[in-house]
């Protein structure tokens, strides 16, 4: 059993590095979480007293095996939680993340093997990432930037890199959605923004910071 601020700390550990591998900051930690980096470091130290984290005091963290996996379980039940909240509640997918972020604490794991089989075992999110299985296997699937793009080069949305509310609800109002086709038609070297096609029949500029956060399929 961890509390529900463990919980929120490993999982930021965990998206801060590489699969929870790669030391993190606490001052990244403290903005990601927005707290005093004083905070940060006491709650770091009853993590390695719990062993879920490898702390070296102005080095940085790292997760331990056991904490990488319960990042992972948290992980897995927030995006299940999404899948639930947008197909059998018909919430929408900018309005799942907050609930998610309150339903991930529930400790049942019964409950999470019931979700997950009346889902029918989702690969993936509302937003395209991928949930972990009960072992903690992730599928890795091929993905490109829609910024990364050339001109005449196209794909089919798979993901995005921002879940914030706002970003979602632009999507929405512009009818990008996962699975919408998308083609490059012109790229403007003044501020990088994009013109493309949306399923060959709308025409859309879509600016720098908005292209750096849609995954295409590669």
């Amino acid at each position: 059993m961890h509390s529900y601020t463990e919980e929120n700390y490993i999982k930021t550990i965990f998206k801060l590095s590489a699969n929870g591998t790669q030391e993190v900051n606490t001052n990244a930690i403290a903005e990601a979480l927005e707290t005093r980096a004083a905070s940060v470091t006491d709650m770091l130290r009853k993590l390695s007293a719990k062993q879920l984290v490898n702390y070296v005091k102005y080095k940085g963290v790292s997760l331990t095996q056991e904490g990488e996996q319960v990042a992972l379980q948290v992980i897995r039940k927030h995006r299940l939680w999404e899948v639930f909240l947008l197909e059998k509640l018909k919430f929408s997918w900018d309005e799942v993340h907050e609930v998610a972020e309150e339903l991930e604490h529930v400790n049942s794991p019964l409950l999470i093997q019931r979700l997950d089989e009346y889902l029918g075992y989702p690969k993936f999110d509302p937003h395209g990432d991928p949930i972990p299985s009960e072992s903690g296997q992730m599928m890795v699937k091929k993905q490109r930037l829609l910024a990364e793009l050339e001109i005449a080069e196209g794909g089919v949305v798979v993901g995005v890199n921002d879940s914030q509310p706002l970003f979602l609800q632009y999507l929405n109002k512009v009818g990008i959605s996962l699975g919408s086709r998308i083609r490059v038609v012109d790229k403007m070297a003044y501020d990088h923004s994009l013109e493309i096609v949306l399923e060959e029949e709308k025409s859309l500029l879509l600016s720098s910071e908005v292209s750096r956060n849609i995954f295409l399929s590669a």
